[in-house]
């Protein structure tokens, strides 16, 4: 499939097709939170995000950022060709488990060790993931992790017909 024509970014805001292949990994200013099962299961300011050409960015966030016993480990893995093996998490909260819901990379490939003791979760399966006070939206289509907020444009990988880009 032919890459899509990219949404013309508004001042403040970024495109997805801007964001660099291989991908590249950078600090998070704002704060970040996610809640499930009516509670606040994490909250940081120590945030990293993800960026990778056509996908809103991925935050991880510090394990130690979470709150005890909120991820445990599950079954599953999958490789990346960038940040190398990842392990899934089930993400606890409120008396609510989300099987699988999050995934870290334990040792990181070179150029990504920024990633190390850091967690993504993705937002669909909770009650509710902020940036800056802003709740995200999920990446579509399911697979990917990406959050959405109007600080990004796309169209992002995962929408129908995305498979080949």
């Amino acid at each position: 499939m032919r890459r899509p024509l990219p949404v013309t970014p508004a001042p403040g805001q970024e495109s997805v097709w801007d964001y660099p292949r291989p991908p590249r990994v950078e600090a998070v200013a704002e704060r970040v939170t996610i809640r499930l099962g009516g509670e606040l299961i994490a909250d940081t300011h120590r945030a990293m995000r993800v960026l990778e050409t056509s996908h809103p960015p991925v935050y991880y966030l510090p394990i130690a950022d979470f709150a005890p016993g909120a991820l445990t480990e599950a079954a599953g893995s999958s490789f990346c060709e960038f940040k190398g093996a990842a392990r899934y998490l089930d993400v606890h909260g409120g008396g609510v488990v989300r099987a699988g819901a999050a995934w870290n990379y334990p040792d990181p490939t070179r150029g990504f060790e920024a990633l190390e003791d850091r967690v993504a979760v993705y937002a669909g399966p909770m009650d509710e993931c902020t940036v800056g006070g802003e709740i995200v939206v999920p990446q579509p289509g399911g697979f990917y992790g990406g959050w959405v907020t109007s600080a990004v444009v796309g169209p992002f990988k995962g929408i129908p017909g995305s498979m080949g880009w």
